[in-house]
């Protein structure tokens, strides 16, 4: 059974580099990004979501790297 993206099945339209708690949840505990094929986030949602993780880490709201 496929995995159901989390953005649609919640009616998220907008992905926000400010929502930290919600792209904690597509980090691995290291602060890398976890793929699509296993988060089960859609494709077009995926890219959305690796270009806010992105921002967030340059605007110092996510580490680049936990140690």
């Amino acid at each position: 059974m496929k995995k159901q993206c989390y953005f649609e099945e919640n009616g998220i339209s907008h992905i926000d580099y400010k929502d930290v708690a919600t792209l904690k949840k597509f980090t691995n505990p290291h602060g890398r990004m976890i793929a699509g094929r296993h988060s089960g986030v859609s494709s077009r949602n995926q890219r959305a979501l690796s270009n806010a993780i992105k921002r967030a880490r340059f605007m110092g709201l996510l580490p680049y790297i936990e140690a």
